[in-house]
């Protein structure tokens, strides 16, 4: 089994995808040995049923791509895609609350979607590309201070991806004891170990065959 493979949450978002498409996705989780598939949430319980008796879990972006919906809205996503078998949440924050310095509601949005996780695995999408370094500081250690599991860099969505600067910066808001997700952008070995090598431990990509496949030669 490949090294990288267990670091890789192979993803299929965008919105054109197919029943066939997630049906693939997850045949092909299987086959590398990724950690989980990454899918939207009317898609939780299709990827579920077919990973059924597999070791490949299911995660759900919620908030997704935007994070501008109400709180109450990203918690009851969340409780759905959970009651459908998702067993991780990638959920995106509120910039503009970030940027309105509306700390107190922002901290809110995070913690609503933390209750509603209970036991699960909360990874935050900060969206790097539309923050200051300053800012990216501030809502990594927020996110930890509401009991996050994992920062993630990035939608794939925005005006950018994941960069090596930034999981350096987040890795080091965050400490060791908590996950980097680096998301958005990563298409080669190269860039994955790049990634790895800056702190993440682990990825969001709809490139892990090819990644794998490189790590092999």
């Amino acid at each position: 089994m490949n090294r990288i493979s267990k670091l890789i949450d192979h993803t299929i978002l965008k919105p054109e995808a197919t029943i066939d498409d997630i049906r693939k996705l997850c045949i092909e989780a299987k086959e590398y040995g990724f950690y989980s598939v990454c899918v939207n949430s009317a898609y939780v319980n299709v990827a579920y049923n077919f990973l059924l008796h597999s070791d490949v879990k299911v995660c759900s972006v919620v908030g997704f791509p935007l994070g501008t919906m109400m709180k109450e809205a990203k918690a009851y996503e969340t409780k759905v895609a959970i009651d459908s078998g998702a067993d991780e949440i990638d959920m995106v924050i509120n910039v503009g609350l970030l940027k309105s310095k509306k700390i107190d509601l922002f901290e809110r949005d995070i913690k609503k979607v933390r209750d509603a996780c209970h036991a699960s695995v909360l990874k935050v999408i900060i969206e790097t590309c539309l923050l200051t370094d300053q800012e990216k500081v501030l809502a990594c250690k927020i996110a930890k201070e509401c009991g996050a599991d994992f920062v993630k860099t990035s939608t794939g969505f925005s005006t950018a991806g994941a960069t090596e600067h930034d999981v350096k910066l987040m890795r080091e808001a965050v400490g060791k004891e908590m996950g980097v997700k680096a998301s958005g952008g990563i298409k080669t070995y190269e860039d994955a170990l790049k990634m790895i090598e800056a702190g993440a431990n682990r990825l969001g990509t709809s490139n892990g065959i090819a990644i794998v496949k490189a790590e092999k030669q």
